[in-house]
C-alpha cells in the first residue's frame, strides 16, 4: 500500500509540476494560430521563406535531441523577469496585429514570448540549456521587405558587373547597363531572383544548423564555416547567372525560361551546399595538418 500511495503522490505532483507549462504551451499555440496561418499563405509560399517550416521541425529536433540533458538542469523560476520579457513579447504581438503587414514584428515577438515562458516555468538555467533551439527560430522570422529591397539591389548589381567582366575577358560580345547584361543581339535582365538572397537566408539556416550540430566543439572551424556562407552563395549564385547567359547565348533567351531557370536555382542551392562542406572538409584537413606539426614540433 505504501508503495502505491508513493507511486501516486509521484505521478500527481509530476502532472502538477507539468500542468502550468502545458496551459502556457496550448496558450502560445492558440494566441500565434492567426500568425501561422498568415505565414501559410504568405512568406511560406514563397522562394525566399519557405524553409521557414523546416526551422521550426528543426528547432523542435533540437530540443527532442537535448531532452536528456534538460531533465537534468536544476529548476528555478524567475517569475518576474519572465513575466516582464512575456508581457513585452504579447505587446508587441498586439501592436503588430493592429498594424497590417508587421507580420516580421508579429512572427518575431513569438520569441520573447517563448523566452519569457521558460523563464516563468524553469528559470534562467533552462533557458541557457534551450538558448540555440530558441535563437534558431530567429530564421523562421520573415525578412522585412526594405532589408531584402537594400540588400538585393546592390548584389544584383555585383553580379552583374562580374558576369560581364568575366564574360568579355574571355572575348563574348558583351556588355551592361545597370543589372541589364547586353550579349550578342540579346538583352537579359537580372532578377530579384537572381541576386542570391534567397539561398543566403537558406544556407545561412543551414550553415548555423551544422556548425552546431556537428562543429560545436571546433570554435574556429565553425566560425570560418558561419563566415565562409554569404562568400560561397554569392560564387554560386555567380556561377548560375554565368550559365544563364551563356545557354541564352548560343541557345537563345526562350531557352533560359520556365522550367531551366528553376532547375538552375536548385542547382545554384546543391552547389552552394556542396562547396560549403567541401570548404569544412578542407578546413579540416588543413587543421589536422597543422595539429600533426605541433605534435611533430612537440616531440623534437
Amino acid at each position: 500500500m505504501t508503495d502505491i500511495h508513493i507511486r501516486k503522490s509521484f505521478g500527481a505532483g509530476l502532472s502538477a509540476s507539468l500542468l502550468g507549462p502545458v496551459l502556457i504551451g496550448v496558450a502560445i499555440l492558440g494566441a500565434y494560430t492567426p500568425t501561422i496561418r498568415g505565414l501559410i499563405n504568405g512568406p511560406w509560399q514563397t522562394e525566399q521563406e519557405g524553409h521557414g517550416p523546416l526551422i521550426i521541425a528543426a528547432t523542435l529536433w533540437l530540443i527532442w535531441q537535448s531532452r536528456d540533458r534538460l531533465k537534468r538542469v536544476e529548476l528555478a523560476p524567475a517569475p518576474i523577469a519572465g513575466w516582464a520579457i512575456l508581457l513585452l513579447g504579447l505587446v508587441l504581438m498586439y501592436l503588430s496585429r493592429l498594424q497590417q503587414g508587421l507580420l516580421t514584428v508579429e512572427m518575431g515577438s513569438v520569441l520573447p514570448v517563448i523566452v519569457g515562458s521558460i523563464l516563468i516555468c524553469a528559470g534562467w538555467p533552462m533557458l541557457r540549456s534551450l538558448a540555440f533551439p530558441i535563437g534558431f527560430l530567429v530564421f523562421a522570422v520573415p525578412m522585412p521587405d526594405w532589408l531584402v529591397d537594400s540588400m538585393t539591389v546592390p548584389l544584383k548589381v555585383f553580379i552583374s558587373d562580374t558576369v560581364t567582366k568575366v564574360l568579355y575577358a574571355a572575348g563574348f560580345p558583351v556588355a551592361q547597363n545597370g543589372v541589364m547584361i547586353m550579349i550578342g543581339t540579346y538583352q537579359l535582365l537580372v532578377k530579384d531572383a537572381c541576386s542570391g538572397m534567397n539561398s543566403i537566408f537558406a544556407l545561412s539556416a543551414i550553415g548555423v544548423f551544422y556548425v552546431y550540430a556537428f562543429r560545436w566543439k571546433e570554435k574556429l572551424r565553425g566560425i570560418l564555416l558561419l563566415l565562409s556562407i554569404v562568400p560561397i552563395t554569392i560564387l554560386s549564385n555567380f556561377i548560375r547567372v554565368f550559365a544563364l547567359v551563356l545557354m541564352a547565348y548560343y541557345g537563345g533567351p526562350d531557352l533560359i525560361e520556365g522550367v531551366v531557370h528553376d532547375l538552375t536555382g536548385i542547382s545554384l542551392f546543391v552547389v552552394a551546399l556542396l562547396l560549403l562542406f567541401i570548404f569544412d572538409g578542407i578546413l579540416g584537413m588543413i587543421i589536422g595538418l597543422v595539429a600533426k606539426l605541433r605534435r611533430g614540433a612537440a616531440v623534437a
